[in-house]
């Protein structure tokens, strides 16, 4: 998949978790830009049929509550894509490596790591009946 496409699947992923429309997330992201992107802009984005400038990404990572490195993460697993760059291909494994600094000076190595770990488990919590088995766990500590 062509590294847009990445980046268009985590925006359509945030933004249905996060219950918005199309319209309303086109809105949020004007906050942040000249205009806000009309619905069939952020329908674009979200196929990856859009180049993204770094003032975009910024207004997207602000109108969504995440983080930039979130937006570039590609999907793990086992059925995980490589990602496409106009000059060369990487695989998942080395697309994901470009998001984690691994450098030996790095103070917060790892840290991005465990922002997108925490993310995922925030959304699996987010679920209803994981929230109704948490809430049945707390009140049975209680009795």
């Amino acid at each position: 998949m062509k590294v847009e496409e990445a980046i268009g699947r985590q925006i359509a992923r945030l933004r249905e978790a996060r219950g918005m429309s199309l319209s309303e997330l086109g809105e949020e992201v004007g906050r942040y830009l000249d205009k806000p992107w009309r619905r069939q802009a952020v329908h674009q984005a979200e196929r990856g049929r859009r180049a993204f400038t770094a003032a975009e990404l910024t207004a997207l990572a602000l109108a969504l509550d995440t983080t930039i490195p979130v937006l570039l993460h590609a999907d793990a697993g086992a059925d995980a894509e490589s990602v496409e760059l106009p000059g060369t291909t990487l695989t998942a494994d080395e697309y994901r490596a470009l998001l984690l600094h691994a450098g030996k000076d790095a103070p917060l190595d790892g840290v991005e790591e465990l922002i997108l770990a925490l993310h995922d488990i925030g959304e699996v919590l987010a679920r209803p009946t994981l929230a109704r088995l948490a809430k049945i766990g707390r009140v049975a500590e209680q009795v």
